[in-house]
């Protein structure tokens, strides 16, 4: 068997001409997609978001998303191709939003997750999520469970040792260590 070169995936700043890439990624990943508009809605007008692209081989592979509330990022949204996952994308994209969150000011991060996505879950307990709580029949196709779960706060020991860890297992040797996204020329 040949060793196969790294994975190179570079994760950038959501730029509305990613919207129609990004809705093929939600089409493939949600049975209840978000509309195209509600992407340039959020790129264009919601003052708390930013969303992240990350492409392998000049495709769109996956991307997410957060509103910075406070000192809260909560994660919107968060998707990887099917084709692509278990891959790493998910863990790089992942740990590019909490460097966002952080550089933005965030302490704590949270989302939401069906009960049923195990590996979703999985991904967000390896990063420090924990269960918090349960939002009953939230998801409007199924009436499904979400479960609430918040990180470990960013400036803990703990958290940062987590956090850098994980970068030294995603992120491929020769790459710059850090944040792991690119802002786009405005910033975001």
């Amino acid at each position: 068997m040949v060793a196969r070169p790294p994975l190179r995936v570079r994760i950038a700043a959501m730029r509305v001409e990613d919207i129609p890439d990004v809705h093929e990624i939600e089409r493939a990943s949600f049975p209840v997609p978000w509309p195209a508009y509600a992407f340039r809605q959020e790129l264009e007008t919601n003052r708390l978001a930013r969303y992240l692209v990350a492409r392998a081989g000049g495709e769109a592979v996956g991307y997410g998303g957060i509103w910075l509330m406070v000192d809260e990022a909560h994660i919107t949204t968060f998707a990887v191709l099917p084709a692509w996952r278990r891959q790493g994308i998910g863990a790089r994209l992942l740990l590019a939003l909490l460097d966002l969150a952080v550089e933005l000011g965030a302490t704590v991060a949270t989302l939401e997750v069906r009960l049923s996505n195990i590996e979703a879950r999985h991904l967000y307990e390896r990063f420090g999520f924990m269960p918090v709580g349960v939002r009953p029949r939230y998801y409007s196709d199924n009436a499904e469970d979400a479960l609430i779960m918040t990180s470990e706060e960013f400036r803990t020991p703990s958290m940062r040792a987590r956090l850098e860890r994980l970068r030294a297992e995603v992120e491929p040797a020769g790459e710059p260590s850090g944040s792991s996204w690119t802002p786009d020329d405005d910033g975001h």
